[in-house]
């Protein structure tokens, strides 16, 4: 698992046919049925259009996606989410974050060990107890779709965003997010417990907002740029 995050997050276009083939390159002995198991046990989708073969929840609505060719100029006008997995030394993660699109500025983040809604809702919560957006973009994720987490963003008179099936850069802002969190902190570790990884994630966000400087901000830290 260790080894498809890491080369999902190099080349996040890599179907499970392709991984299962980097992997036998490396000496693994496995086949694809295990591949495809594990993608779904790390919430991973590759990143290119192919045909939706999976049957949705019946009260799962999707909406459409909103931001095509959209101008983006102000903070609070676009937000956004994503899952990703974070390893540990035993075990792993889910880490959920909401992102200021104009600014990059991470609004609030949650770990969960279980892909449930449940933590996703509760971020948002909170998120929407400090400030409102225009525009909520996410995946097609169950998590995203749920009746609870799509309501609470209704309910507060924000228009609801749906990346395209397969669409890469729909989302592109969190990916971009995860790379620069994995690359810069967690290949740089070894969590030994949801504790210490809930820690130094923490840490990275202030480092992230406070002062990473950004050079599409025209070298500026998300925080100067959202509270400008």
């Amino acid at each position: 698992m260790n080894l498809i995050d890491e080369e999902f997050t190099r080349h996040p276009f890599y179907g499970t046919r392709r991984m299962t083939a980097y992997l036998r390159h490396l000496g693994h002995k496995i086949n694809r049925k295990r591949t495809q198991n594990l993608y779904r046990l790390m919430g991973l989708e590759a990143n290119y259009p192919k045909p939706n073969l999976s049957k949705k929840h019946p009260e799962h609505k999707i909406y459409p996606y909103l931001l095509e060719d959209m101008k983006i100029d102000r903070v609070n006008q676009v937000w956004s989410t994503d899952i990703t997995y974070i390893r540990l030394r035993e075990g792993f993660v889910y880490l959920m974050a909401i992102i200021d699109w104009h600014s990059r500025y991470v609004l609030d983040w949650q770990l969960s060990t279980t892909l449930e809604a449940d933590f996703c809702i509760e971020a948002l919560a909170r998120t929407l107890e400090k400030g409102r957006c225009e525009i909520f973009n996410t995946d097609q994720g169950s998590q995203f779709t749920a009746v609870a987490f799509v309501n609470l963003l209704l309910n507060n008179g924000i228009q609801v965003s749906m990346d395209g099936k397969g669409r890469a850069l729909d989302n592109v802002f969190v990916e971009r997010l995860w790379r620069s969190l994995k690359y810069e902190l967690i290949y740089q570790m070894e969590f030994k417990s949801v504790r210490e990884a809930k820690k130094s994630i923490c840490e990275y966000f202030v480092f992230y907002n406070n002062e990473r400087f950004h050079q599409s901000l025209n070298y500026k830290t998300p925080r100067q740029v959202y509270f400008s």
